[in-house]
């Protein structure tokens, strides 16, 4: 047994009495007042802001002067690690030299707001939460703050689709109105059983700041658009058990069927620096019973938060129900760390009987070896789509500029396009992830470029009209034999800490660069740089560099990525989604994948261009490049519905 896991610290937690007042059902009747006196209060906040602002642009000199007037900068502010969650501020900016904050302009803040991407009409969005499929809709529940575009009052808001990209905007589902979750409603996940019930199991903030796990479901199944949920009266069905901390027991997974026809719910905590996954049995989801042995536990690796379980064929291409086990079967199993605020997961098989989950590769383990992406991304979560069965991924993208300037803006994070998750059969060692085929109902226009030669040190500028909505698909050929007889190359290279894509090698950087300026001055280059170690073996990294992408200086700005396997056979490829402030890059069919948030002040509107490079030193590459135009998604708020716009 770990060390951390012999010498515990015992803790227990008693539930407040069953007292009447605080064991009502959440209903539409009593949400609704609540729904109606938010609206009251967003509509004069709301006001009272554009009246501020428009005196604040009153006072202000024209656009092209106001980059002169910078204001003294304000150190981040911390929100949630006292609360017991993840570190939601944007606290990189805290240990930056930062003095100014830019003078941000309402043109450059509008155009930061995405066109396909999924996000409330306004405020602060977090964690996916239990994402189904009802009767024709899609929807998703979401961390969500009414009040303002900072972490706080967490509420879950609530959208559907029919197609995982237009959506409408609904009510909450379930506000923090009771004493089991005054202090929040987290995260949680959607379990449908055989019979067509749904149980949404989620945290719960208690009134004295503990983390307890709550149930709550439909008012009524019949309705496609699911608009009334009932917490469970007996809520907390679960509260932390002896040798857990009171504020390390969280996020509850979609439940999955034993062996012994019992339903499993897994989820996240620590034992001192060790990060483990707790399961615990139940056939009503209204008593539990703690299984003896941990799913997993990781030392070193700090809290488990947003757990993740679920099965991949090895032999097909379809997603599976969480409950399949047995032959050509992998299990996944995913935590978001707080300790780091990256989503880490692994491969490996799971054993009903013990339920017990073993990696694959130790050395590739849950939280010390591969992440589902390489950016800005956290609290990700799966859901089964029986619809089209497909395994589908959400994933939560922060912000990373200023608390000041998502004031301004009056809006916090977007939620990454769908993705679908499989097995890589060609590797056998990771998931691929792919934007859902949905999303390219957004192309229109399409401008196709074939076997463009880059020479060393090459840039060409691609004509696709306006650049700030974009799908674009790339594949690059080298002459590998050059590569195969040369002398090692960058050895160690890693993206992180290479200096960027300007920083040349033999055989890389080459790629793209989006969203930048006619002049460069601003730039974000998504690329591959080939590195041979003493050994002779060549490894690619794929890379996205954001070191220039924002002449602001109150913006986090790093170089993100790692490696990704380039099979003998295959050519160089990436896949680009592109919108305002987002790109989302998937190299190599999506072996590893990168989120980015970037700022530009010139590279916006009409002026955002799109370049091929080659920045290597020693090989000429061959580039191929479709580059489509994306079209808005459609997002309001449900028709026949009184709600606030």
């Amino acid at each position: 047994m770990n060390a951390d896991l012999e010498h515990t610290t015992s803790t227990s937690y008693s539930p407040l009495p069953d007292a009447d007042n605080h064991r009502h059902p959440s209903s539409s009747i009593r949400r609704r007042p609540i729904t109606l006196l938010s609206g009251i209060f967003l509509s004069m906040l709301f006001f009272s802001s554009l009246i501020a602002l428009i005196l604040n642009q009153h006072n202000q000199p024209h656009q092209h002067d106001s980059r002169n007037k910078e204001s003294s900068y304000a150190k981040p502010v911390s929100r949630g690690p006292q609360q017991g969650v993840s570190e939601k501020s944007n606290i990189e900016l805290a240990s930056s030299d930062v003095e100014d904050t830019y003078p941000w302009t309402n043109a450059m803040l509008s155009w930061q707001r995405t066109g396909f991407h999924f996000q409330p009409p306004k405020n602060w969005m977090n964690d996916p939460n239990g994402p189904l499929y009802h009767m024709g809709w899609y929807h998703l529940f979401y961390q969500y703050n009414p009040d303002a575009a900072v972490w706080g009052n967490i509420t879950w808001g609530h959208a559907i689709s029919e197609d995982l990209i237009n959506w409408f905007h609904l009510p909450f589902a379930m506000v923090p109105d009771q004493w089991y979750d005054i202090n929040g409603v987290w995260t949680g996940s959607a379990t449908i059983l055989p019979d067509g019930r749904i149980i949404m199991l989620y945290t719960g903030d208690t009134n004295e700041e503990v983390q307890v796990q709550n149930l709550a479901y439909p008012a009524n199944l019949s309705d496609p658009l699911l608009l009334d949920w009932i917490k469970y009266p007996g809520n907390p069905v679960l509260v932390p058990p002896p040798g857990i901390g009171t504020k390390d027991f969280r996020d509850p997974t979609t439940a999955w069927l034993g062996p012994n026809g019992k339903w499993r719910v897994a989820l996240g905590s620590k034992v001192n620096k060790t990060g483990i996954t707790l399961v615990y049995e139940t056939t009503d989801f209204t008593s539990y019973e703690l299984l003896e042995n941990l799913m997993h536990a990781v030392p070193g690796t700090g809290m488990w938060e947003c757990v993740d379980f679920y099965p991949v064929s090895t032999t097909e291409s379809n997603g599976l129900d969480t409950s399949v086990n047995g032959p050509g079967i992998k299990h996944v199993l995913k935590s978001s760390l707080d300790d780091d605020k990256h989503d880490y997961y692994a491969l490996g098989t799971y054993d009903p009987i013990s339920s017990k989950w073993t990696p694959d590769d130790p050395e590739l383990d849950v939280g010390i070896g591969l992440r589902l992406d390489y950016g800005k991304y956290y609290a990700s979560k799966t859901f089964y789509d029986q619809n089209t069965q497909r395994r589908l991924l959400w994933g939560w993208i922060g912000e990373t500029d200023s608390e000041a300037a998502d004031i301004l803006k009056g809006w916090s994070s977007v939620q990454t396009i769908p993705r679908e998750v499989v097995f890589d059969k060609k590797t056998g060692t990771n998931v691929l992830q792919w934007p859902i085929k949905e999303v390219e109902k957004l192309r229109s226009k399409v401008t196709v470029y074939q076997k463009v030669v880059l020479e060393p040190g090459s840039l060409v500028p691609l004509d696709v009209g306006l650049a700030t909505q974009l799908d674009i698909i790339a594949t690059f050929e080298i002459d590998k034999e050059a590569v195969k007889t040369s002398v090692e190359a960058d050895v160690g290279y890693n993206c992180t800490t290479s200096g960027g894509a300007s920083s040349r090698g033999a055989f890389g950087p080459f790629g793209l660069v989006v969203l930048a300026d006619e002049k460069l001055t601003e730039q974000t280059p998504i690329y591959f740089y080939i590195a041979k170690g003493s050994d002779g073996v060549a490894q690619t990294h794929f890379c996205a560099d954001q070191s220039k992408s924002s002449r602001a200086p109150d913006v986090t700005k790093l170089i993100y990525g790692s490696s990704v396997p380039v099979l003998h056979e295959e050519n160089f490829s990436m896949r680009l989604l592109v919108d305002h402030s987002i790109v989302e890059s998937f190299g190599q069919g999506g072996r590893t994948v990168i989120t980015s948030r970037v700022y530009p002040t010139k590279a916006i509107y009409s002026a955002a261009k799109v370049f091929l490079f080659n920045n290597a030193t020693g090989v000429t590459v061959t580039a191929n490049v479709n580059v489509w135009n994306m079209d808005s998604a459609h997002m309001d708020y449900f028709p026949f519905l009184n709600l606030e716009r």
